[in-house]
């Protein structure tokens, strides 16, 4: 997708914030608006993949669209419209929620989770009436997917917030990422996709045309993201020895997947390519880079050397709690996280030791803003989206 952004936050210090995608992409848009109705959407009971119903524009400019992306850590808002080939962001928004908190064990959504993903829902819906006419497609992922009170908290949802939340499967989820990310394949044939959540990571083995076309072979959700893996694991008090039990069960998963999809023959030749979308990777990204705030356009769109992941690893393992907090790349609400994220990154690298992956700071809401746009017949190409110039980091920053 090509993006015009200046990369500013809107809501806080420059780090991601879990998820492929940045608070601060926002574009402030200061021509004057007006109210929209209370309701932003429709009732939300029906088909989980429904579309989103339109609203229409109230004005002659391009029309808007808005993606809400509620996962097991975060809430994110996109508003955007489109621009040449791809589409111009204009607001944005994200807040960390673990919606996701203890789901794996007591299998529901507590209620202080709940309370806290409202909240930021609100937000989204308020900012929602500043730009009106904007068609939303709001959805959630893997916490919601494993509760028990999952329709519950989405009729609360719309209850409270007029948003009508739409519960995805893995594959859609999948193929959202794959679509936000597609720009930054290249000609290699086959190309390893991942997005480690908050709930789940997902892997997709894609293989990828002359004209650059991607067809998905084969995609894995595993029930591991960064929140329920550092809560199973809780109970390991030495961190090495945390670290490395995360990464051996990743590997296990993992390798049935690549055995049926990948052989050794593909990975010598150099038939294989990476890119990785996640909170996780834009972090290592940015602390590889030696960033002295999270810079989004430096970030996406980068190549990030296997050595250097592992090196940013060790860093992180030596880290001291508060030295992590206060990273500028990191922060409070992910500090306690990044260890999980390391172990599932490392245990990726470990199943297909490539040199380089591609690393996306875009994920779900872009995917969900291509898909609305070209439903509505704009030119919308991923594969022809913005490329920014490649940075090539050090290996000793």
């Amino acid at each position: 997708m090509k993006q015009v952004s200046p990369h500013r936050n809107t809501h806080g210090a420059m780090r991601p914030e879990s998820g492929a995608a940045m608070a601060g992409n926002a574009v402030m848009d200061a021509r004057p608006v007006t109210a929209v109705p209370d309701t932003l959407s429709g009732n939300p009971a029906g088909d989980s993949l429904a579309a989103p119903r339109p609203v229409m524009p109230t004005t002659s400019h391009p029309p808007l669209y808005a993606a809400i992306d509620l996962g097991s850590s975060n809430c994110r808002l996109l508003v955007a419209r489109p621009y040449h080939d791809g589409f111009k962001v204009i607001d944005a928004f994200s807040r960390v929620v673990r919606l996701g908190e203890g789901v794996r064990e007591k299998g529901y959504l507590c209620q202080a989770a709940m309370d806290r993903a409202i909240e930021a829902l609100k937000v989204c819906s308020k900012k929602l009436r500043k730009h009106p006419g904007a068609k939303l497609r709001a959805v959630a992922t893997e916490a919601c997917r494993t509760a028990q009170n999952r329709d519950e908290f989405v009729q609360q949802v719309f209850n409270e917030t007029g948003i009508e939340l739409k519960i995805i499967n893995p594959d859609e989820e999948s193929r959202l990422a794959l679509q936000a990310c597609s720009a930054l394949l290249d000609e290699r044939p086959y190309a390893v996709v991942f997005d480690i959540g908050g709930g789940s990571t997902e892997i997709c083995w894609i293989k990828v045309d002359n004209q650059g076309q991607t067809e998905c072979i084969e995609t894995l959700s595993m029930p591991c993201g960064v929140l329920c893996l550092t809560e199973r694991y809780a109970g390991i008090k030495q961190r090495r020895e945390r670290f490395e039990a995360m990464r051996t069960e990743i590997r296990d998963r993992l390798r049935d997947f690549a055995s049926r999809n990948c052989c050794a023959d593909i990975l010598d030749d150099g038939k294989v390519q990476m890119v990785g979308t996640s909170g996780t990777v834009t972090t290592f990204c940015g602390i590889a880079l030696g960033l002295e705030r999270y810079e989004r356009h430096k970030v996406d769109g980068s190549d990030l050397r296997f050595d250097d992941a592992e090196r940013v690893t060790e860093l992180l393992l030596r880290m001291e709690a508060d030295k992590c907090k206060g990273h500028p790349c990191i922060g409070n609400q992910r500090a306690e996280l990044m260890d999980a994220g390391a172990a599932i990154f490392a245990a990726i690298r470990d199943i297909w030791p490539l040199a380089t992956l591609k690393v996306a700071d875009r994920g779900l809401r872009e995917g969900i803003l291509v898909d609305l746009m070209r439903a509505d017949g704009h030119a919308i190409d991923p594969c022809d989206a913005r490329r920014h110039t490649v940075s090539h980091i050090p290996a000793n920053p």
